[in-house]
Formats: structure tokens, sequence, C-alpha cells
């Protein structure tokens, strides 16, 4: 595979340095640019994120003294070194949507993490191993955007990677009904415990905009693409409460679901034990060979214990067993900064280029 040149825009906040990390050694896609507010703009990386830095790692010494952008301003400068680049800013949603759509229409490829263009209906959102077929939208947004490198893709909400994965190797059954309660890291809001000291010794029942999400994304990525767009599937019929809980990294899931034809456990298990998908079989540089692993100990799947498993890239399962009111019940777990977010984008990322999205 050939190397990449990347830029990643919101490099200050803690999405963005998420990225720093897992770039630093990345071996396709070699950081050329830093981009973040006009306040960060001018700043080496070092001085920029000051005692923001929220990882016990030092920041890494190739980006200390690298100058930060103007993500708005710089855009032409940016859009000369780089073959596309990645997106984690700090803005509203009309804001955070007018720029990456300005970046795209300047033949700059966006891969982000923000939800501001998640239903744009030419925008894929995709879980590599779930939905990559939906990238053939790009072809079509291209056309409206007038680009011939430009276009923009996105991960799905952070949450979802808890228990989509889980749910999508049982569709076979006919997943009729889902009823979710998410456990949500604080790094999920980009707080750690020193900036985060409400959450200690408490549960928030409120993240706003996470239940919404998490009861429509899901419906896009099982959707497919018709005429030039995506057409969200129209069931299952999912409901969903999410909680902010006082934990460092990892979403965690109760899942309760009901089917069309009730499988067996054994069935369950075997579904989850033998799913793989496209970024296993390209072998892509950040994709887990496990994707799901199920435990069978009561106890696990622990945030603090399974978090990592696959690098923070696989998602974890267990507590398998039917439910009084449901068919069955389970817990899920996924790291939320790795899967769920900044790792989440790089293997989409992977997925573009080896499929030649950001070819010249």
């Amino acid at each position: 595979m050939q190397k990449f040149n990347v830029g990643v825009i919101g490099a200050t906040g803690m999405v963005g340095q998420r990225f720093m990390l897992l770039l630093a050694e990345h071996p396709w896609f070699n950081v050329k640019v830093l981009a973040a507010s006009a306040r960060s703009a001018g700043k080496t990386y070092q001085e920029a994120v000051g005692n923001k830095w929220a990882f016990d790692c030092p920041i890494p010494q190739q980006y200390l003294d690298m100058t930060v952008l103007d993500a708005e301003k710089d855009m032409e400068q940016i859009g000369a070194q780089v073959d596309f680049v990645f997106c984690a800013v700090s803005l509203d949603k009309a804001a955070t949507k007018a720029l990456e759509e300005r970046y795209a229409k300047a033949e700059i490829p966006v891969v982000s993490n923000n939800s501001a263009h998640r239903f744009t209906a030419d925008v894929p959102m995709v879980i590599p191993e779930i939905n990559d077929n939906h990238l053939e939208v790009i072809a079509a947004q291209r056309k409206r955007l007038g680009t011939k490198r430009g276009f923009i893709a996105v991960k799905s909400n952070c949450s979802l990677q808890s228990y989509v994965p889980l749910l999508h190797p049982l569709r076979e059954f006919g997943v009729k009904e889902v009823a979710v309660c998410t456990y949500q890291a604080i790094s999920g809001a980009g707080k750690t415990f020193t900036t985060m000291p409400e959450i200690l010794d408490n549960v928030i029942p409120y993240i706003g905009g996470e239940e919404e999400k998490s009861e429509k994304e899901p419906l896009k990525i099982w959707g497919e693409v018709k005429g030039g767009e995506i057409v969200s599937a129209t069931a299952p019929a999912i409901t969903a409460q999410c909680l902010r809980v006082p934990v460092s990294d990892g979403h965690t899931a109760a899942v309760f679901v009901r089917f069309e034809n009730k499988p067996t456990k054994e069935q369950i298990l075997s579904a989850w034990e033998n799913f793989s998908g496209a970024p296993q079989s390209l072998q892509l540089p950040s994709a887990p060979a496990q994707f799901i692993r199920y435990f069978e100990e009561d106890n696990r799947p622990q945030a603090k214990l399974d978090r990592m498993e696959g690098n923070g890239m696989s998602v974890s399962v267990g507590r398998l067993r039917e439910d009084s009111v449901y068919d069955y019940k389970f817990i899920g777990l996924s790291h939320n900064t790795l899967r769920g977010a900044a790792g989440g984008a790089v293997l989409l990322a992977e997925l573009l280029a080896a499929k030649g999205y950001f070819a010249n």
C-alpha cells in the first residue's frame, strides 16, 4: 500500500489527541498537517495542547514542534500538503457541516469523527465490518459536490459500537425489537476525572442527543444505497437510554432483543464467533483479527479489564441468556475513543485507501 499524507483537523481536542497517538507509527498514513481553531493557530502543537494533554503517555516526539494551522483560514495550505484529512472539530453542528463540505469541495477528502453529516443522504456512515458497501454512494456525493476527489465519509456514534456489531450477525434470525441501555465513559464527553469532578460517586442519566442517535443511526447503517443516496432500514424498532458513568474509557451496553425466528443460544454464539468483515479479509492495519470476543464468565466483560481487547478495536460480549420479556439479553462493551471514535475513523480511512478512494 502506498503512503498517504494526512492532516488532523481538530488536533488539540481529546479525539484529536487520540488520532495523534494512533497515527504516530501508522504504516500507511503520515501526519503532515495539524490544524485547530484560530486560538491555537501559529503555536507549536506542544504549546497549543499545553496542560490539556489527556493521556498518560507523552505527546509523540514528532508532533511537538509542528506548527498548528487555522482549520478555516488555512484550508488551501492544508490541501496542498495532504491526500485527505481526519476531522474531529469542536464546533456546533451547522459550522461543522459547512466546514467539512468546504474541504470536500476543495478536493480534500474528509474522514469525519463528527456527527454533523451522519444523516446527509449521500454521505456514508460506516462501521467497516458491517456496511462497507455504502461507500459506493460516494460517486453520487461527488457528482452533487462537483468534485473529482473530494468527499465526506463519517463514522457512527461511539455508543453504537457496543451493541450494533453484536446485533448485526443475528439479523439472519430477524431482529425485531431491541431495548438498549448504554453506560458511557467520561472520555466520550472529552473529559477526564480531573475535568469532570461531578461524575465522581455519581451517575448522570442524560447525555444530550445520545438516545436519538442510538435509536436512528443503526437504521442508516442497515439501510441500502438507492438512487444515489442511503435509504434507512425500517426495522428493527430500537429504544435506548444513555447514562454517563464514572468510567474513564469503555462504553457498556445492556441489550434486550426479540427475534422473528428465535435462535438457540448456540446459534447466537456461533454467529458471533464466526463473524468478520471487509477489514479482516483485507487485513487492514487497525483491524482486530477477532472482531467479536465472547466471555463465558458471569462478571465479564468489564470496562477496566476488557476495553483494550484487540488493541481497543474488538467488541466484547458476555452474559448471553434468555429473558422473561424479550427473547435474549446480553452485555456488550467497546472502547469508545478507539473503536468508537478515532480508531474507528482510522479503520474507515484504511478501508477507503484499500478501495482506492484517495487515488488522484
